[in-house]
């Protein structure tokens, strides 16, 4: 695990297969510090760590609130210079970040919760330079099939079985979730090259948090396993999420 997330803290854990993959294909961006733009970006979980790594990071969030805690972490990390934060949403992001001026561009778990998710993608993939990338991180509808059967819901697990959008129910707080093939269908419209998909949190959403503070070996097997599983399509059927990495031609 990056030393840039590793903790103890079950959301680091969570997060560190994605770390580790958005690293390395930064990398292999080249060198030097890499213009980042991150829709939905919120308070900086990913944003302040890309600038202690040098790069330039713009945050567009809907969130007064998420943006002002974003400035604050910024600042404490010693990274200010390096992150800005804008008020808008996928959607609005051509308005706000020039056409071909980004080298990255980062979609994390925002498909799921805005009005018009192909059209906002491919409106969004101008922002990035020829030959930049984007990382996407999507919900998987049958990942909450099985969660939600497991936490003993099989009522909620037939629904968002059955249901177009993979919802589970009225207090389901995301507008939709995505199967496989639909997901990189819509990618593939928005312009982009697919290079990599991953199942994320394949196991670890299936077990109690507080494994994850028990013993530090046992979070580390956790990450290596969840590592594993992440790289073997058929458990990343079941992954809460997909993360896609896809290029700009």
């Amino acid at each position: 695990m990056s030393a840039g997330v590793r903790s103890s803290s079950w959301t680091a854990l969570r997060r560190s297969v994605v770390w580790e993959g958005l690293q390395d294909a930064l990398e292999a961006l080249g060198e030097g510090p890499l213009a980042v733009v991150d829709a939905g970006g919120g308070s900086g979980g990913l944003a302040v760590p890309l600038a202690e790594l040098g790069h330039r990071v713009g945050v567009v969030d809907p969130s007064p609130d998420s943006l002002a805690a974003l400035e604050r972490r910024a600042a404490e990390r010693g990274v200010g210079d390096r992150i800005v934060g804008r008020q808008g949403d996928l959607s609005t992001l051509p308005e706000l970040v020039p056409s071909g001026s980004a080298d990255v561009l980062l979609c994390h778990g925002v498909l799921e919760v805005i009005d018009d998710p192909a059209r906002a993608l491919a409106a969004a993939v101008a922002a990035i330079r020829e030959g930049g990338m984007v990382s996407i991180l999507a919900a998987n509808r049958m990942g909450a099939v099985l969660a939600r059967a497991l936490a003993g819901h099989p009522d909620e697990a037939l629904a968002a079985l059955e249901d177009p959008a993979g919802r589970w129910g009225r207090n389901d707080r995301l507008a939709r979730r995505f199967d496989r093939p639909a997901l990189l269908r819509m990618v593939t419209e928005a312009g982009l090259e697919i290079e990599t998909v991953h199942g994320i949190r394949i196991v670890l959403d299936l077990l109690p948090g507080s494994m994850a503070d028990a013993d530090p070996e046992v979070t580390d097997a956790l990450a290596r396993l969840e590592r594993a599983a992440s790289r073997q399509p058929v458990l990343g059927g079941v992954a809460t999420q997909f993360h896609v990495l896809a290029r700009r031609p």
